[in-house]
């Protein structure tokens, strides 16, 4: 399997990354990718994939960071021979809508620097509890860009999203397995196999019966028993057909 989102830069994963790592091994993890969310963790992430096998990362300001956003910073690490992707950048009017233009601007700034470079986007998409608006405008944008590639990380559900399937994969994660998240789970469902990628979030949303514990990769096993229950499929199936969609979309990883 492949964690296709783990934040391993982060303190939470100071004290015994090494044991994390071997733990998440012995599950069955071959490869790790920490996306770019704080510019000021991207060295410690850059650190840790020159360091371990099978660890990579992306070079990204999450939304709700892009007060620190530093260009200089991307481009300079964007070559790199482990970044594989640029985000996770988007969309977030869940804690900042009130910076909607300015999310647009930085989001539109990454996604031309992973064309440039010829790398995939991680997306970041939250909606306010009231209305689908960052979805809605995510799409719009998104319509601008008609050959970029990527994932729509902890896939939110909704319907507009689905419209990019030709370019576009759907992260899932621990989220699938709550029980209040039927929505997402009927969507899971309906989902093209050939469009899915297992993440973690680490070291958020563990998947149950960890939920509001650190998560880690060696709980990857199973988000992928949960969409194999929804999809009624074979485990080792789901296991195969997303490694090799993640090897697809992210194509400077190996395992």
């Amino acid at each position: 399997m492949i964690d296709t989102h783990i934040h391993l830069d982060f303190k939470d994963f100071e004290p015994d990354l090494e044991a994390v790592l071997e733990n998440a091994r012995l599950t069955g993890v071959r490869a790790f990718i920490i996306p770019g969310a704080d510019i000021k963790t991207l060295p410690r992430a850059i650190e840790i994939a020159q360091n371990n096998k099978g660890v990579y990362f992306a070079v990204g300001i999450h939304p709700n960071d892009i007060k620190d956003f530093d260009e200089d910073a991307l481009e300079k690490f964007i070559t790199h021979e482990k970044c594989v992707a640029v985000g996770e950048c988007g969309l977030d009017y869940f804690y900042t809508k009130e910076y909607k233009e300015e999310q647009e601007k930085y989001f539109r700034y990454q996604l031309e620097l992973a064309l440039e470079h010829n790398l995939p986007v991680i997306l970041h998409v939250r909606d306010a509890k009231t209305d689908f608006e960052a979805s809605t405008d995510m799409a719009r944008i998104l319509r601008d860009y008609p050959t970029i590639k990527g994932v729509f990380h902890c896939f939110n559900a909704n319907p507009l999203l689905l419209d990019f399937q030709e370019n576009f994969y759907y992260g899932i994660g621990g989220v699938s397995t709550f029980k209040n998240a039927l929505n997402l789970q009927e969507v899971i469902a309906n989902l093209d196999s050939n469009k899915i990628l297992l993440e973690t979030d680490a070291p958020f949303l563990a998947p149950t019966p960890y939920r509001g514990q650190r998560n880690e990769s060696k709980y990857l096993d199973l988000i992928a028993l949960k969409v194999a229950s929804l999809k009624k499929l074979e485990v080792k199936e789901v296991v195969a057909t997303s490694t090799q969609n993640a090897l697809n979309l992210f194509h400077k990883v190996a395992i």
